[in-house]
């Protein structure tokens, strides 16, 4: 998958889409309009560029998505682990449950989430 290397506008802009799609692109310039306060060539100039990186197509007028909500913070997590924990998953647990105290479901949840990847 891409490095999708999106701002934090961008990827506010990238929710509305996922939110709404499929979606024509007048209805997201309004959307745009009253959520971000952007005027519509601001939400057409993002939409183009975001078609540019693969994120999303706008064909007839009609905008979807290319890349999921779901891959596409998937692949930005892994973006991060990569960059900030020289790709250590155990690393970024460490660091993530230093700063947070783990409810007690959550660690339940969380050793689920293992045990269930050891047995495949």
């Amino acid at each position: 998958m891409n490095n999708y290397d999106l701002g934090a506008v961008q990827e506010r802009f990238a929710d509305i889409v996922w939110e709404h799609e499929p979606i024509a692109s007048g209805k997201l310039a309004k959307i745009c309009a009253k959520e971000l306060n952007w005027k519509r060539p601001t939400t057409y100039t993002v939409l183009r560029k975001l078609c540019e990186k693969k994120l999303f197509q706008n064909k007839d007028g009609i905008v979807t998505s290319l890349v999921s909500r779901e891959d596409f913070y998937s692949a930005k997590s892994e973006q991060i682990i990569e960059d900030s924990y020289h790709g250590s998953l155990p690393s970024f647990i460490a660091a993530f449950v230093s700063r947070k105290n783990l409810t007690s479901q959550e660690a339940d949840e969380i050793q689920e989430m293992i045990d269930s990847f050891k047995k495949r």
